[in-house]
């Protein structure tokens, strides 16, 4: 069978047809510009083929795009996350920093006689013993403490030095059941002696007989009998008095003003004539105490 295009002029007098076409076409484009509205139609013809054969890539770098915002974003929340968290952390360590601070203001601003040397020490550890009330402290010998020195806090005093070793002490508090301090009352200047009850919030005021002035809230101070706690730091406040008659004394109750269940920082204090024999005129005390004493210089 014949091919149509067998039929007619052959292959290469069309081909050189066509291409005497197309340049002539192209000489009168280019000259006259005849084709110019053909041309917008052809491309208002083909522009939503365009945009369909374009489609395939505007949506994979949407997606591409939309992918890498959301990593970004991914990454952005977890650096914001761990940021807040550092953040955090820091602005705890700034309220405890605050909270020591305002303590050690108070421990300076304790009613402690401005001749007396004084040096802070700070909490170690509480005996876990449930029948003995006593705390170790960073301060030992190397720092001059000795046996049966006083403790006190912002508030009042806490107790006895009982053992001194290298770089730390063994404290006793003031509601050991073995501690007894001599006090006297700030209303009436009746002496007493408080000794310890095993709690932390309680003292008793031992062989009180029914006819003596003591009344609740009444302040009670140290007295300075007994040479070992000096005279006139606050100790206790009366929480309760019970005259019973069948009984040979009254129940009378106190509790301490020294924070004993939340110490933290401590006082030591030396007595006026040990501090007077270690620092003699023309000497300078340890450099701790001169910054302990600085903020009551500029007080004044």
């Amino acid at each position: 069978m014949d091919s149509i295009f067998t039929r007619g002029p052959s292959i290469n007098s069309r081909l050189a047809l066509t291409l005497a076409l197309s340049v002539m076409l192209i000489v009168i484009d280019h000259k006259f510009d005849g084709f110019s509205s053909t041309r917008v139609y052809l491309n208002s013809l083909i522009s939503p083929i365009q945009y369909i054969a374009n489609l395939p890539g505007v949506m994979l770098s949407a997606s591409a795009q939309r992918l890498t915002s959301h990593q970004q974003l991914l990454s952005e929340n977890e650096r914001l996350t761990n940021k807040l968290l550092m953040m955090s952390e820091r602005l705890q360590r700034f309220d405890i920093l605050q909270s020591e601070n305002s303590q050690l203001r108070k421990l300076l601003d304790a009613p402690v006689k401005p001749e007396m040397r004084k040096m802070v020490a700070e909490l170690m550890a509480v005996d876990n013993n449930p029948f003995s009330q006593q705390i170790l402290i960073n301060k030992g010998a190397i720092d001059g403490v000795f046996p049966l020195q006083s403790v006190l806090d912002d508030r009042g005093i806490v107790g006895q030095v009982m053992e001194v070793g290298t770089t730390n002490s063994r404290v006793l508090l003031i509601s050991d059941v073995t501690h007894a301090i001599p006090v006297r009352s700030v209303r009436n200047n009746i002496r007493f002696i408080a000794s310890g009850s095993g709690s932390l919030d309680e003292l008793i005021l031992e062989h009180v007989p029914h006819s003596v002035d003591v009344k609740k809230d009444d302040l009670l101070l140290s007295s300075g009998l007994g040479q070992v706690f000096p005279e006139g730091y606050p100790v206790a406040r009366v929480n309760s008095v019970v005259r019973d008659e069948s009984r040979p004394f009254a129940t009378v109750t106190a509790q301490p003003l020294a924070r004993l269940d939340r110490l933290k920082y401590l006082l030591l204090i030396w007595p006026e004539e040990q501090n007077a024999i270690e620092t003699p005129s023309g000497e300078q005390p340890a450099q701790e105490d001169i910054k302990l004493k600085q903020p009551e210089d500029n007080d004044q």
